[in-house]
């Protein structure tokens, strides 16, 4: 029997395994074709939510806000919105926050955001912490808070112990759950949610995974996040570069092993990160025994 058989199908069609998926706002109109054509596709797997990312200083900030608010108006899905607070005051925060809930949205995945490259140092009234920014939120509506947590540690942590005290503070500050960083084997997650346990961290952390459509691209994110990539994961994807659907049929295979090795740790949420592309992500929630739930309109229609 393999890893995925030992899933019981009643408990997928039972709804006691759930899933999110991120997505980010496109920046051209293909782009946003493609997005809308993938929000399509998996919107049938009836997710408990789907979050929008927000670019690096702002960049997307208004993409963003028209992504999430199309969501709420166009699509059965429950959207989140990603909102950082590096290099905006309270009161702009405040203000978007607002925005949102007056439209319906009631879903946030609070974080820091990417401090100054530069090093300068943030102006007085400007919020420096993600704890900050889950706190703002906290005043402003009764939000449901998500924020990020890293299995592997943050980069820019001092340590792992001061890692876990900075996710503790946003829990502290009113989050709801944690979603990790990506990661590709089941001991790093496993051994970060002990030791967040021992830290005094008892809300849910959710598994982040990241289905490889590109390899390179991947090793390219983990270099930058500090994130582990396995020899063996190298290995499974060496000279595939020319060959995609051999490369879709890997990488399927691989996330939902992932996925079915968490759930039989206990895991019963996991959080995709999709990168706007949906045939990955829609192949392994397959393997996994999730099948649509709804039919919905193409919202490519609605463009």
């Amino acid at each position: 029997m393999t890893v995925l058989q030992q899933i019981p199908r009643c408990c997928l069609s039972e709804g006691k395994v759930g899933v999110s998926f991120e997505f980010f706002p496109p920046r051209n109109p293909a782009a946003s074709d493609l997005l809308w054509r993938t929000v399509a596709q998996l919107e049938p797997l009836a997710p408990q939510f789907v979050s929008v990312t927000s670019g690096a200083g702002g960049s997307t900030r208004e993409v963003t806000i028209d992504t999430v608010l199309r969501l709420r108006r166009d699509s059965t899905i429950e959207p989140a919105a990603h909102m950082t607070c590096v290099g905006a005051t309270e009161g702009e925060v405040s203000a978007l926050a607002e925005t949102y809930w007056s439209a319906g949205i009631r879903r946030i995945v609070a974080l820091r955001g990417d401090a100054p490259a530069d090093g300068t140092s943030l102006p007085a009234g400007h919020l420096r912490h993600a704890s900050d920014l889950v706190a703002c939120l906290r005043r402003i509506a009764d939000f449901d808070i998500s924020v990020a947590a890293f299995p592997e540690t943050h980069p820019e942590a001092l340590s792992p112990a001061a890692d876990l005290d900075n996710l503790k503070r946003k829990f502290d500050a009113g989050a709801a759950r944690a979603i990790t960083q990506f990661f590709f084997d089941v001991p790093v997650y496993l051994r970060f949610v002990e030791s967040a346990r021992r830290a005094g961290i008892h809300q849910e952390i959710v598994p982040g995974i990241l289905p490889i459509g590109n390899f390179a691209q991947v090793a390219n994110f983990s270099r930058r996040c500090g994130a582990s990539v396995p020899d063996w994961l190298a290995g499974l994807f060496d000279g595939l570069d020319d060959d995609p659907a051999m490369r879709e049929l890997v990488a399927a295979t691989v996330a939902a092993e992932l996925c079915a090795s968490l759930w039989a740790e206990g895991v019963r949420q996991f959080h995709f990160y999709t990168l706007n592309r949906g045939n990955l992500t829609a192949a392994v929630c397959r393997l996994l025994g999730l099948k649509p739930q709804t039919q919905s309109a193409p919202l490519t229609a609605l463009a």
